[in-house]
């Protein structure tokens, strides 16, 4: 059995060829796809932790505080390496330039807190201010930080279509446009140009087109079964750990993935020694099935139409959203049903429908509510909340045990409502509870908190692609890597 250090992984790499042909085979015989074609198809180099990430609060008694870990005494995770060979004296100098450099990161994020100040080679066209920060003075240094000096090696291994592409549009699109993003070589100024330069490993695996090219049909409930999923990732792992130093010196520490599929948390479930240490991006970020809000990321889920990269934007002034709040969609789990029981086209102000009436607009009437109710389905995400978010609408978040996207960096409870779902049946009482003043203030911090939600391609700064990247870049700025001497 693997674990978080594959340093003992000695089967011979040309066996591994015709042993993944037969598990494919034996796993998947209706598939044409071969998995090592997905996971040789490449061009590869030849071989020559941890806590809560949440940015500090601002700091009552002078102290910083970064993560638990606090930056002002440099006592940051730390994972040793083993000793290496003399000719690995390269990459253990390069190593040490790479972690010299989060040190240079840290320290700017500490003296910006500090002096209330950002420090920047360029002209700032964008800088962060009010209360939907956590610290607004660290989050935007840290964002010149991650511009500056963040680099991601994304691994070559691997075939399409279940590497290196993934879905760009409709619910799970934020994990193929991700892929997109960072998978063409000279694309995204993030990418290294060698792994020896890399912060971070990026795996371009796809959960969403895993789960189509090798699970359909699904014609029984045994072929819900994971077990397939989860070889074939780490049967990736272990050929990347196999080529490369870069997971074993970390226990993967360094190394993420991207999946807004419901079923991407449980790639770690057969093995959690191997992925104990690894970054998982989730929209399915539910705490109670073993999303660690320290170590993982928090995905936002974005429904986009084919062909584009956002909904259009109808939503209407404040003085001119006459619903009080909106929701529409399909009975999908247990909170949904407690919704439609309480309040499913029974109330002239609290407008919510299963199905929505040929003669309304989806978009138009969120554009025209003062709050859009965003209630988990089968899973913890929806993409509701970026929907509302895109429409001027406040979030209204009902869920249990969702830990919601960018936390580390924005306030929620400043341009969003939370109910428990204990208080579905008081929904209408708690929002008209709400005051003017109170909502209006709220609204206008949702219009702020838009362009973190924005979809460019390429990326551009602060936009939803660069708080993905800056969630990843936070978790590596959370534990160092000792060279040895």
């Amino acid at each position: 059995m693997a674990s978080a250090t594959l340093s003992s992984y000695t089967t011979p790499l040309f066996l591994l060829p015709p042993l993944l042909v037969l598990l494919f085979l034996f796993l998947s015989p209706q598939n044409g796809y071969h998995l090592t074609y997905f996971l040789y198809s490449s061009t590869f180099f030849s071989p020559t932790k941890t806590s809560n990430t949440t940015l500090p609060e601002n700091p009552s008694n002078g102290s910083v505080g970064f993560s638990i870990n606090k930056i002002s005494d440099q006592k940051q995770s730390s994972v040793k390496l083993p000793l290496l060979a003399g000719k690995h004296a390269k990459k253990n100098s390069s190593l040490t330039r790479i972690e010299e450099d989060l040190a240079r990161a840290r320290a700017a994020i500490q003296k910006a807190v500090l002096s209330k100040n950002y420090s920047s080679d360029k002209e700032e066209t964008f800088i962060p201010k009010g209360c939907i920060y956590r610290n607004r003075y660290a989050f935007h240094q840290s964002h010149i930080e991650m511009v500056k000096r963040f680099k991601i090696w994304t691994y070559r291994e691997g075939g399409q279509p279940i590497f290196h592409e993934g879905p760009v549009n409709n619910i799970y699109a934020i994990e193929g446009q991700f892929i997109d993003e960072m998978d063409f070589i000279g694309k995204s100024p993030f990418m290294a140009k060698h792994p020896d330069e890399a912060h971070a490993f990026f795996l371009p695996l796809s959960v969403a087109k895993i789960v189509h090219f090798i699970y359909q049909p699904i014609t029984s409930k045994a072929d819900y079964s994971r077990d397939r999923l989860q070889r074939l990732v780490t049967d990736y792992v272990e050929v990347v750990a196999d080529r490369y130093p870069y997971w074993n010196r970390s226990g993967g520490a360094d190394h993420f993935m991207v999946s807004c599929h419901d079923w991407a948390p449980s790639v770690s479930y057969a093995n959690p020694e191997l992925f104990k240490n690894f970054i998982r991006v989730l929209c399915n970020a539910n705490t109670s099935e073993g999303f660690r809000p320290g170590t993982d990321v928090s995905l936002p889920e974005v429904n986009l139409p084919f062909g584009k990269l956002g909904p259009a934007r109808l939503g209407q002034a404040p003085n001119n959203r006459p619903i009080l709040a909106f929701f529409a969609g399909g009975a999908h789990g247990n909170i949904r049903k407690i919704l439609f029981e309480h309040w499913k086209e029974k109330d002239n102000e609290v407008l919510i429908y299963e199905r929505l009436p040929i003669d309304k607009n989806y978009t138009k009437l969120m554009g025209q509510s003062k709050f859009c109710l965003c209630p988990s389905g089968y899973e913890v995400a929806s993409p509701r909340a970026v929907e509302a978010i895109h429409a001027g609408c406040v979030p209204v978040m009902i869920s249990d045990n969702y830990s919601l996207p960018f936390n580390d960096v924005l306030d929620w409870s400043q341009f969003s409502v939370q109910i428990p779902v204990a208080k579905i049946p008081e929904i209408k009482n708690i929002l008209e509870g709400i005051s003017r003043d109170k909502y209006l203030k709220m609204q206008e911090r949702v219009i702020r908190v838009q362009r973190h939600f924005v979809l460019n391609r390429p990326a551009r700064p602060f936009d939803i692609i660069h708080m993905i990247l800056h969630s990843v870049w936070l978790r590596r700025l959370n534990f160092e890597l000792q060279v040895p001497h």
